[in-house]
C-alpha cells in the first residue's frame, strides 16, 4: 500500500510539473488546484488574486470587469495584448483578431477556469508570448461568478469527486447561462454583449465546459457554431480546416487524440450506429456566433477523467486555438468580413424572393471511423431485463453516422426588413441589447410585405428557463399596412441580418415568440377573435 501511495504522489507530482511548465513561479501565481494536489478548485478571491499579482508581473495585460453579479462580485476579463491595449477602439486599430475565451459559465465544469489561468501565465511570462504578435485576446476564467462559490459535494457526479467540491450550474438568478443567448436576461449576458461582444466583436468564441457523462473515450471533444440560419463560410473554415487542423496537431505534439463532440444512445443497441451533436439554437452562445458571422469553438473536457487530466487536456486545446487563429489571423478575418458583406448582400438582391429557415432537424452530416470508446457487454439485470454494461475495454468502431448536420423543416420568406410598433418596447429593447441596428420612423409611412395571420397559439406546459415555450400556429398572406411615427424600422441590410431573422419570425423555433415576447400582446381581450394578426410586419421594398 505504501509503495502504491508512493507512486500516486509521484505522478501527481509529475503532472503538477507538467502543468507548470515555467515553474518556479511568483507565489501569488501557483493555482489553488496546484496547491492542492487538485483536490479543489479555485474561489472567486483565488481568480482576483491570481488576475491582481499577474498585474504586477506583466505589462501586456489589463483587467476590466463585463458586469457585476446578483451577489455583488466583479466578473473580470483580462485582455492580452503586445503592446497592451485598453480598449475596443485600439484593438480595431490595431488591425489584429481578437479571440474571446470563456470559462465557468456551468460553474461545476471547472478545468477551463485554471486552463484559461495557466495559459495567461505562459502568454505573459512563459515561452507563449508570440501568440501575441497577430492576435488581441480576451479571457474570462470566472464568468459564472457566483455559482462559482456554491461549492459542494455530488453537484458533478460524472466528474468522480475530482476535484472534491465544485460550484453548481446555474447563476445566482436560476438562469443556465448557456440557453439565455437569445433573451438575455441574466445579469451575466447582458454584461456579456453589452461590454464584450458588442464593443470588441471578437471574431473567435472559445466556450469551455466539461461532459455530461457519456463514455466514448476521448479527452475533449469539440464542436464549431453550427450552421443553420447562417453564413456557410465561417462554419465550413471552422469544421473543415481549423479544428482538424489543431486535432492534428494536438495528437503530434501532445498524443491526445481530440474529436467531435456529440452522445450516442444505448436504446438504440451496441456498438453505436450514430453519434448525435448538441441541437441548433442560437440559445447557446457558441451557435449564435454562426448567425453573427463569426467562429466559434465548444470545448468539452471528457467528464470521467481525472481534474489534473481534464485540466491539461482544456490547456493544450487552448493553446494550440491560438497558435493556429495567430498563424492565420488574416485568412479568419477576411473570412467573417466576407460572411458580413454576404450577408447584406443576400438582402438586398434576394429579399422578398428566398425562402429562409425556421425551424431545423438535426440529419447526418459525415461517417466517423475510427471512433474510440469504452465498451459494452448485453446480459440480463436482476429483474429478466436486458442491459448493456459498460466495461474498462476500449474499442474502435467505424462507419458511425455523425449527426451534427441541421435541415430546415419550416421556412419563411427572406424580408427586406420588419415593422415593430412602438409599443413592443421589450421587443426593441431585445434587438438594440443584441447590437441589431434599428430605426425610428419619423413619420407616418405605408409598406408593402407579408402580414402572418395566427389562427392559435399554445404554450408548453412544462417550464425551461423560467418559461413555457410560445409556439404559433397560422400563416402569411400579402399585406399593404401604415405605420405610425415612432414605430420602429428594421433594415435587413446590415451585418446580423440572420440573427433578426431568428428573432423575429414568429414560427422561429428559438426567437423571440417563443421566448413569450408577445404573449401579453396574444392574451389581451381584443384577440379572442380569430385569426389574429403577428405585430410585427415584414417589408420587402425599402
Amino acid at each position: 500500500m505504501a509503495k502504491i501511495k508512493f507512486t500516486l504522489i509521484l505522478f501527481l507530482a509529475l503532472i503538477q510539473t507538467r502543468l507548470c511548465a515555467q515553474s518556479p513561479w511568483p507565489n501569488g501565481l501557483i493555482l489553488t488546484p496546484e496547491r492542492s494536489q487538485f483536490q479543489k478548485t479555485s474561489t472567486h478571491k483565488d481568480v482576483i488574486d491570481f488576475l491582481n499579482e499577474i498585474k504586477t508581473q506583466s505589462d501586456k495585460v489589463f483587467v476590466f470587469s463585463m458586469g457585476t453579479s446578483l451577489e455583488g462580485k466583479e466578473i473580470p476579463v483580462a485582455i492580452l495584448a503586445n503592446p497592451l491595449i485598453k480598449t475596443a477602439a485600439q484593438a480595431k486599430a490595431s488591425g489584429k483578431a481578437v479571440v474571446y475565451v470563456q470559462g465557468n459559465i456551468h460553474a461545476g465544469e471547472v478545468e477551463g477556469k485554471e486552463a484559461i489561468m495557466m495559459l495567461m501565465r505562459d502568454i505573459l511570462l512563459g515561452d507563449k508570448k508570440h501568440l501575441l504578435d497577430n492576435l488581441i485576446v480576451l479571457f474570462a476564467p470566472i464568468y459564472n461568478t457566483d455559482a462559482n462559490d456554491k461549492m459542494a459535494k455530488g453537484l458533478r457526479p460524472s466528474q468522480e469527486d475530482s476535484p472534491i467540491e465544485t460550484g453548481q450550474r446555474e447563476s445566482s438568478e436560476g438562469f443556465d447561462l448557456n440557453r439565455d443567448g437569445m433573451k438575455l436576461e441574466a445579469i451575466e449576458t447582458r454584461g456579456l454583449f453589452e461590454n464584450v461582444i458588442l464593443p470588441w466583436d471578437p471574431q473567435i468564441f472559445v466556450d469551455l465546459h466539461t461532459t455530461n457523462g457519456t463514455w466514448h473515450a476521448y479527452p475533449l471533444t469539440w464542436a464549431p457554431s453550427y450552421h443553420s440560419a447562417g453564413e456557410y463560410e465561417p462554419f465550413e473554415y471552422s469544421y473543415y480546416k481549423m479544428l482538424p487542423s489543431i486535432s492534428r496537431i494536438v495528437f503530434e505534439n501532445h498524443q491526445l487524440q481530440f474529436g467531435v463532440y456529440g452522445d450516442y444512445n444505448l436504446e438504440e443497441g451496441w456498438p453505436p450506429k450514430n453519434f448525435y451533436t448538441y441541437n441548433h439554437h442560437p440559445r447557446y452562445l457558441v451557435n449564435q456566433f454562426g448567425l453573427r458571422n463569426r467562429m466559434a469553438i465548444l470545448s468539452e473536457a471528457f467528464a470521467h477523467n481525472r481534474f489534473y487530466e481534464r485540466m491539461n487536456s482544456t490547456y493544450i486545446f487552448m493553446a494550440e486555438i491560438l497558435e493556429f487563429a495567430n498563424k492565420n489571423a488574416h485568412e479568419i478575418m477576411d473570412i467573417t468580413q466576407r460572411a458580413d458583406d454576404s450577408t447584406i448582400a443576400n438582402v438586398l438582391k434576394n429579399s422578398g424572393k428566398i425562402k429562409k429557415g425556421t425551424q431545423y432537424k438535426l440529419a447526418p452530416l459525415n461517417q466517423l471511423n475510427d471512433f474510440i470508446t469504452y465498451d459494452y457487454i448485453k446480459a440480463l439485470d436482476s429483474t429478466g431485463n436486458q442491459k448493456y454494461y459498460r466495461t474498462s475495454k476500449l474499442v474502435k468502431y467505424s462507419g458511425i453516422e455523425y449527426h451534427a448536420k441541421f435541415e430546415s423543416i419550416r421556412s419563411s420568406t427572406l424580408p427586406r426588413g420588419y415593422i415593430v410598433p412602438a409599443e413592443f418596447t421589450n421587443v426593441i429593447k431585445n434587438l438594440k441589447q443584441h447590437g441589431i441596428q434599428i430605426e425610428v420612423l419619423k413619420n407616418n409611412q405605408v409598406f408593402e410585405g407579408e402580414s402572418f395571420e395566427i389562427d392559435s397559439f399554445t404554450n408548453a406546459k412544462t417550464s425551461f428557463q423560467k418559461h413555457n415555450a410560445c409556439t404559433l400556429n397560422g400563416h402569411f398572406n400579402p399585406a399593404i399596412k401604415k405605420f405610425k411615427k415612432g414605430d420602429v424600422r428594421v433594415d435587413m441590410a446590415q451585418p446580423l441580418s440572420n440573427l433578426i431573422f431568428y428573432l423575429l419570425e414568429p414560427e422561429s423555433d428559438d426567437g423571440l415568440v417563443h421566448w413569450n415576447y408577445f404573449d401579453t400582446y396574444l392574451t389581451q381581450p381584443w384577440n379572442k377573435k380569430k385569426p389574429m394578426t403577428y405585430p410585427i410586419f415584414k417589408y420587402f421594398e425599402k
